[in-house]
């Protein structure tokens, strides 16, 4: 009698499969996934005017689900989204929340204001269709926090802040509104341990993965194109940061992607 072994699944949340690295290689991409038990993924789209091309992967592939917004990188040079526009979009069944948007100052501060401006809409968008929101934070702390939770107080939301390797002090002020942390490859790189040290600190059931394809490949595949496959490998640090059985794990972020993504986890495949 064969024992079949079975692999864990987990979701790939935060993921950008328009993206030209994987052009014509989707059916690939997608299988490579589902070996690596990587059976969800949430691919995002940066920019509105994208959003056709985006919806459509999600239409024609069952495993893959989609988000939309501006970039803050992108929000000076793109048309300032509407709360309208946001709230069409979301009708879309395959479409599960809002971003990514946010604040990047790091390589953008000088189009802080109009950052400021579009990630409110956004919050505005993520409230009024109880989908969760995107985050994106880079150095920019301080305005992330009072944002958010200015906003919050206006009105509850939910909310994902993605690829986080911000501060500690950023992590406590966000897990505390009752927003989720996503885990990417960066939490897997070797000189990483503080953001390991953040997650530790985070509650198990406020945590997802993701690989921010087709960046920030953990190892052993870093430098190299980063696909859906290789949530796997940073899901398995987060498994050693936690102390838990991989399949434990796995399942711990399953059911917490759930919880935040629910027009996804509810999702029925038309027959």
């Amino acid at each position: 009698m064969t024992q079949t072994t079975t692999v864990p699944e987990i979701t790939d949340s935060h993921c950008h499969l328009d993206f030209p690295d994987f052009e014509g290689k989707l059916d690939e991409v997608i299988a490579n996934a589902a070996t690596a038990g990587v059976t969800r993924m949430v691919t995002i789209c940066t920019k509105l005017k994208n959003e056709p091309t985006v919806r459509a992967i999600a239409e024609a592939h069952a495993p893959v689900f989609y988000a939309a917004g501006t970039h803050p990188m992108s929000a000076a040079s793109e048309p300032m989204a509407s709360l309208d526009e946001l709230l069409a979009l979301a009708k879309h069944p395959k479409f599960v929340g809002i971003g990514e948007t946010g604040l990047d100052y790091h390589y953008t501060a000088e189009s802080a204001q109009v950052q400021k401006d579009s990630l409110r809409i956004h919050i505005a968008a993520a409230r009024d269709t109880g989908l969760p929101l995107i985050i994106h934070s880079r150095a920019a702390d301080d305005d992330m926090t009072r944002i958010l939770t200015e906003e919050m107080n206006n009105g509850a939301f939910s909310c994902v802040m993605h690829c986080f390797s911000s501060s500690p002090e950023l992590a406590r002020a966000t897990l505390d509104l009752g927003f989720y942390l996503s885990m990417s490859g960066i939490a897997a790189f070797p000189k990483s341990q503080e953001i390991r040290d953040i997650f530790a600190a985070a509650p198990v059931d406020r945590v997802l993965v993701e690989t921010d394809a087709p960046y920030l490949a953990p190892p052993p595949h870093r430098g190299k194109r980063n696909e859906p496959a290789y949530t796997a490998h940073t899901a398995r640090v987060g498994a050693e940061v936690y102390g838990m059985d991989y399949a434990d794990f796995a399942a711990q972020t399953q059911e917490n992607f759930n919880r935040l993504f629910s027009k996804a986890a509810a999702y029925a495949v038309p027959a």
